[in-house]
């Protein structure tokens, strides 16, 4: 392992520096160098969960995990891996990315043969055996394989992040030797070949993907409509394959083609972002509610998912929705993709339950607010649902419709040529460095402060009865954001 030059060192050749900004640099990388061992030593075969209690007797992601698992889901694996690819572009150090390639042949290990993840991983030999994982070196007898989990997931950003951090992990250790590097551009190329094959041939993407490639005379090419009666119980139909922009789903999946397509220059993976798009112009519904559902059937229709997910017009996914459609205008400067968001902003001004709040589900054909519950009906006031749904989901929200708002009229003002600049990161002189960094050693002092002998940030949690004992944890959230305002600040002190 390479070691690495003292900041202080480096801040002695630089005209902003001053002795203080020096120690709080070296102490910042120290901090760095620390934090990043401690939470390796607590991996799972180089992978991680989002929580760790600080005796390590109780572990999770979104629920309770072993010693053996690993999460996809952010800020899991995929997630820690990123900060360890910030550090090491802050730093230039290879511990980073040793523990970045670590993370990543985790997850080549962790890979379907539908070619994305589940929402978890367990290393144990005999928890593999539950999964159809690729290239399965405990091969599975016929039965066994028909058990196994087969789902790539698309829902929470759960397979898409991990793409974009290996397409990341495979540009910063171009070149390497490391046998690790090979495995994790086979995974990326694998992913990234079976999520093309999910895509429907409109452009959607399901939520979950069983590996089995699409008959297209089974899912014709069609508008949006809302039915004129549709299920006002939840039918308990299996969702798994319905056109999904349910936390973003369609959004992130067109955004990891993007970046493949900027990072690898295929074109087929253009082609993939652009199809995405237009899935959204076919997706959006018609007057007097022109935004988007979560989740649609094959016939275009908004459909149940979850029991406390009706059919609907939704504020929270159509802002995605839209944020999508301005960044194709950006990326393309075509105007198509512009054309579906005057009447969405209309039907958010005169949609909103209060200043600059929304609810996050509305009814089809009558725009009232609804809720849902896990009794499968419709309620018309949050207060009517359970306390448990009522605080487990985002009821309500700006769901960042002001901030996109903004964003919008700014790109109509000044023009494409201006929102294509504003995406490059332009250098900052010398002052501007300088004035960052004044302006982040706050921050920095408190986390080197708040770094515990064993080189833990530890978070204090309330315990939940039942479910957690421990009120002091590790959490990879918590680590994620850390690392990258350290990185920032040793990026401006190099």
């Amino acid at each position: 392992m390479k070691s690495h030059t003292p900041i202080v060192a480096l801040l002695a050749m630089l005209p902003f520096a001053s002795g203080a900004n020096a120690d709080l640099a070296d102490r910042a990388r120290t901090t760095l160098d620390r934090a990043t061992s401690s939470l390796r030593s607590i991996s799972a075969g180089g992978g991680y969960l989002w929580r760790y209690s600080a005796d390590l007797s109780e572990r999770a992601g979104e629920r309770k995990a072993t010693a053996s698992m690993i999460w996809i889901q952010p800020p899991g694996t995929p997630s820690v891996g990123v900060a360890f690819l910030r550090a090491h572009t802050a730093t230039g150090d290879a511990l980073y990315l040793d523990a970045a390639l670590a993370a990543g042949l985790s997850l080549a290990e962790a890979q379907l043969e539908s070619g994305g993840w589940e929402y978890s991983y367990d290393f144990d030999p005999k928890a593999r055996l539950n999964w159809q994982r690729r290239g399965n070196p405990d091969r599975l007898d016929d039965k066994q394989w028909a058990k196994a989990a087969k789902l790539t997931v698309f829902d929470d950003d759960n397979t898409q992040s991990a793409v974009r951090f290996l397409l990341a992990l495979c540009d910063a250790a171009k070149g390497s030797q490391d046998p690790r590097f090979a495995k994790c551009v086979d995974a990326r190329d694998y992913a990234l070949k079976k999520m093309l094959e999910a895509q429907y041939p409109n452009g959607a993407f399901p939520q979950r993907w069983d590996g089995v490639s699409h008959k297209p005379a089974d899912f014709p090419i069609v508008r949006a409509s809302i039915p004129k009666d549709w299920p006002h119980e939840w039918p308990h139909a299996d969702y798994n394959g319905f056109y999904t922009l349910n936390d973003n789903a369609q959004q992130t999946c067109v955004e990891t083609f993007l970046d493949a397509h900027r990072r690898l220059g295929r074109p087929e993976f253009q082609s993939a972002a652009l199809r995405g798009g237009e899935f959204l112009l076919l997706a959006q519904l018609p007057e007097p509610q022109p935004v988007w559902a979560q989740q649609y059937n094959a016939g275009m229709e908004p459909a149940w998912a979850r029991a406390f997910e009706p059919p609907c017009a939704t504020a929270g996914e159509s802002v995605g929705a839209m944020r999508l459609l301005l960044e194709l205008w950006i990326e393309t400067g075509d105007a198509k993709w512009l054309k579906p968001i005057p009447s969405a902003m209309a039907w958010f001004g005169r949609s909103s339950i209060a200043p600059d709040r929304w609810a996050r589900m509305y009814e089809l054909g009558t725009n009232k607010p609804i809720y849902g519950d896990r009794d499968g009906k419709i309620y018309y006031r949050l207060e009517d649902i359970s306390e448990e749904r009522r605080n487990g989901y985002g009821w309500q929200g700006d769901y960042g419709f002001p901030s996109f708002k903004t964003k919008y009229e700014s790109a109509q003002t000044d023009g494409r040529e201006k929102a294509l600049a504003r995406r490059q990161e332009r250098p900052l002189s010398e002052k501007e460095k300088a004035a960052r960094m004044k302006k982040l050693a706050p921050e920095i002092e408190k986390l080197v402060a708040a770094l515990d002998s064993k080189g833990r940030w530890l978070v204090t949690k309330k315990p939940k009865n039942g479910e957690y004992v421990s009120s002091e944890w590790i959490e990879t959230s918590v680590f994620n954001a850390n690392v990258a305002k350290l990185a920032e600040y040793l990026e401006l002190a190099r």
